[in-house]
């Protein structure tokens, strides 16, 4: 068994492979004045040149760039949508099955570990690393969108077409519209993207915690490739989860910052528009540099319990001055919505709603995809302690609960007003001003939109300081507190590829290459799920 002096040794029993490799035998370490370095040399140094070229050549050719992004994006979406579906569906069918199967009841990190976070504490990580910029950004437009689609029979506001002729169709039926449109945004925020991450997190786990190999992507696969991992197979893993990871980073940081900038307009009058977008990024990157040189407790557990407290806060007020009875009736119909609605929306082929399934479900499915090398190994540094079923148990259904929630509160509220009051200004908004239109339908709405720009940066910095962690564990050989100038050289460049694919295309460059790179990334997490099985069947319970 590798020695592992950055990982905590297993307590009580596990089932260790047994190996010579020692985490960093293959790092080059050196001085360069008062800085020094660790890093892997084939997987840093091909990831990191290819970071550089690609900043270099978007910001020197952003004419041409754009153009390329949305035929990439569309012909993604369009043509591989079968495949991003099928995907999903495997990985809630993986974890269904770990919480129902004896494998629940392996522990993460031996049969006598106890965790190292509390239930809060683990939660306010986990769900802030998770999606908070998205929850931001989508939790207004998404079910307004979705809504305006099963009740027209055609939507165009998020630049896509949707038809709902599988789930039978609303027109002219807002009762039935409000489920379908609730059940298509919760079927984006529940059990399939928390499933991805899941998966990914407890091979993560299982493999560092208790088979005691580095913590980094090609430690999962040793039950498939063996000593194999240590060679160009597990090079080119680890760099295909470095650039899944930095480019889902950059979307997120790219809709967090046109959120925050549309935010600012609206309450403060600075203008708008990609100069602001793109100080926004720079100033966001400088704090995030300074929670990543604070550590894992210092700087990312303290933002990420303070933003939890702010979204509660936020959450509360909204369904107390809101339509309080509808939101808490409406969570328990949206929830029997989504789950009446599940089997249509899943459906892989032979979808008549193809602009759906394209536009919307496949870009999600491939953007949570890269992002879950990033929050997979988060979560699997926090996780430790717990039992399968217990993380599979909390992991899944917890946070698709809360994003029920948060939906049925922040949508439904958008489409009361819009139904009931009459209020079309939350329709008309851009997407990223719905957030601050419905709340200015409500009591202390410049309170309350502050508070909402607060966390969306918030998420950013929590998004951005745990990315530049998690990339640089994987590009210094799994070593878990390599020198601080690494985390400074991905975090500034998280930073700067999102400023390029702002300039060489906007959102749809964004979107674009996270769909690219969760392509390829798919086909390697769907081969990790194998490697899972494998491993737990071979540990004690």
């Amino acid at each position: 068994m590798s020695s592992n002096n950055d990982i905590m040794s297993p307590d009580g029993q596990v089932n260790p492979i047994n190996t010579d490799y020692q985490i960093g035998q293959d790092n080059v370490a050196f001085q360069i004045g008062p800085f020094g370095l660790d890093i892997h040399n084939r997987v840093f140094l091909i990831s990191g040149l290819t970071v550089v070229a690609f900043v270099f050549l978007t910001l020197a050719f952003q004419n041409h760039m754009g153009p390329l992004f949305g035929d990439l994006r569309s012909w993604l979406t369009t043509n591989l949508d079968w495949f991003f579906l099928s995907a999903g569906n495997i990985f809630v069918l993986i974890c269904l099955f770990l919480i129902f199967s004896p494998l629940g009841k392996v522990r993460i990190g031996g049969t006598e570990a106890t965790p190292d976070y509390s239930y809060a504490g683990w939660f306010s990580m986990l769900f802030a690393a998770g999606m908070g910029i998205g929850l931001m950004f989508y939790g207004v437009s998404e079910p307004l969108s979705h809504f305006s689609s099963s009740l027209a029979g055609t939507s165009t506001e998020a630049g896509v077409r949707t038809d709902w002729a599988p789930l039978g169709g609303a027109a002219g039926d807002t009762e039935t519209a409000m489920r379908l449109g609730m059940a298509a945004t919760i079927y984006h925020w529940g059990l399939h993207p928390w499933a991805i991450y899941a998966v990914l997190a407890l091979g993560l786990a299982l493999f560092a915690f208790n088979k005691g190999l580095p913590l980094t992507m090609r430690s999962v696969f040793y039950p498939l490739l063996g000593e194999r991992v240590w060679g160009w197979p597990g090079h080119i893993i680890d760099i295909l989860a470095i650039f899944s990871t930095l480019f889902g980073l950059a979307t997120s940081l790219g809709i967090g910052a046109s959120q925050a900038g549309a935010g600012l307009n609206y309450l403060f009058g600075i203008p708008s528009g990609t100069t602001t977008e793109i100080i926004l990024v720079l100033a966001i990157t400088a704090v995030a540099l300074i929670s990543v040189l604070a550590g894992m407790d210092s700087g990312v557990k303290r933002l990420s319990e303070i933003n939890m407290a702010l979204a509660l806060l936020l959450l509360i007020f909204v369904i107390l001055v809101g339509p309080t009875l509808a939101i808490i009736s409406g969570f328990f119909s949206n929830l029997g919505a989504y789950i009446q609605y599940l089997p249509a929306l899943s459906v892989p082929i032979n979808r008549e709603d193809t602009n759906f399934a394209s536009g919307w479900t496949a870009f999600y499915w491939a953007w949570w995809i890269s992002w879950s090398p990033f929050v997979g190994m988060f979560i699997a540094r926090v996780s430790r302690g717990r039992t399968v079923r217990e993380f599979m148990i909390s992991v899944l259904l917890v946070p698709s609960l809360a994003c029920v929630l948060w939906m049925t509160t922040f949508g439904g509220t958008a489409i009361d007003q819009l139904v009931n009051d009459g209020y079309k200004a939350v329709t008309e908004s851009t997407l990223p001003l719905k957030l601050f239109t419905m709340l200015d339908a409500l009591p202390l709405s410049e309170i309350t939109s502050l508070i909402a720009i607060v966390l969306v940066v918030v998420f950013f910095i929590t998004s951005s300081d745990s990315g530049s962690l998690v990339i640089d564990a994987i590009a210094a050989g799994g070593k878990v507190d390599a020198p601080k100038p690494q985390r400074i050289f991905w975090c500034t460049f998280e930073g700067l590829i999102a400023i390029a694919l702002m300039l060489g295309g906007g959102l749809a460059a964004l979107q674009a290459m996270a769909v690219s790179t969760g392509f390829p990334f798919t086909i390697v997490l769907l081969v990790a799920s194998v490697s899972l099985l494998k491993g737990l069947a071979s540990e004690p319970r």
